[in-house]
């Protein structure tokens, strides 16, 4: 077993290479860093889901995704539909305990859509605050995605502000 240092480490390692991925549209180096029941020893003929190898993800506004098939296509079909995305990661907090690693940060995310038809540039950029929860298995091969949980930060409007500051203390 490596030390506590080292494991948090290579798990900030493991955390950044899956959002550069992402970015990248590198749908083979994503899929690398997903857990695969193979990582457990578990035979991959016979993969019962509620074995602790299943792999489940949560997208903003999507249901819960169980079992890496369904995962990694969620990952093809948001690469194939967007063209531009980048991720700036703040209050990152890397946890590891034994063989499980849990990392919260807050996902600033600035993505573009598609090109319009003529070829012109991408469509207009698009800025979101995600909080996600990355959860992380040691293997033999290293740190592996076991879950992503990514969830919207709801903005404040300026409707919400106005009523509080009418608000008396109590």
């Amino acid at each position: 077993m490596s030390a506590p240092h080292t494991d948090v480490e290579e798990v900030e390692a493991a955390n950044t290479a899956f959002y550069e991925a992402l970015e990248q549209g590198d749908f083979e180096g994503l899929s690398s860093l997903w857990l695969t029941p193979s990582d457990l020893g578990v035979d991959e003929e016979y993969h019962d889901p509620a074995d602790t190898g299943v792999v489940s993800c949560v997208h903003p506004g999507w249901p819960v995704l169980t079992g890496r098939g369904e995962v990694l296509r969620s990952y093809a079909l948001i690469m194939a539909n967007t063209d531009y995305i980048q991720f700036f990661l703040t209050d990152v907090h890397v946890s590891v305990t034994g063989d499980a690693a849990l990392v919260t940060c807050t996902e600033n995310i600035l993505s573009g859509g598609p090109a319009p038809d003529d070829g012109g540039e991408l469509g207009p950029l698009v800025g979101q605050l995600v909080v996600a929860t990355n959860v992380f298995r040691r293997t033999p091969l290293g740190w592996k995605l076991w879950s992503h949980h990514a969830s919207p930060v709801l903005a404040e409007s300026d409707e919400d502000e106005a009523a509080g500051d009418d608000e008396t203390p109590a």
